[in-house]
């Protein structure tokens, strides 16, 4: 593994921890300002897609506030490159009384300094939304 992978390695895995902790700042920190997230959910054929820090930062606030106990426990993270991919399963219970008990996986892209362009998330989903 090159050094620059262990950096990535090391970026996703903070990235990751700050999730569980609901710490929006410090998963935004180590985004560009002009990053990507494309959720699971939204319109085909690549989610709901937030662009920029603004509009990421704007998300986490709101998907923590209304799911206060969503997790992630962390399956594995690996990296080649620039690309990374996490897998995980993330529970939680919706405000509308939904639990959420998804495995899915978040596809990292990072620019040659380590930081964060594009986070792609997919989900296994069965039932209702």
């Amino acid at each position: 593994m090159t050094e620059n992978e262990k950096r990535n390695l090391l970026i996703i895995t903070e990235v990751c921890e700050a999730f569980n902790r609901h710490d929006s700042e410090s998963i935004l920190a180590k985004f560009t300002e002009d990053a990507t997230w494309r959720t699971s959910r939204g319109d085909a054929p690549e989610g709901l897609r937030f662009n920029g820090k603004k509009e990421i930062r704007e998300m986490l606030y709101q998907r923590f506030a209304s799911i206060p106990d969503m997790s992630w426990k962390i399956h594995s993270h690996w990296v080649g490159g620039n690309r990374g991919c996490s897998e995980w399963t993330v529970s939680g219970s919706e405000a509308n009384g939904n639990r959420l008990n998804w495995f899915g996986c978040d596809l990292w892209s990072l620019r040659n300094d380590g930081m964060i362009t594009l986070k792609d998330t997919y989900w296994k989903f069965s039932g209702k939304e």
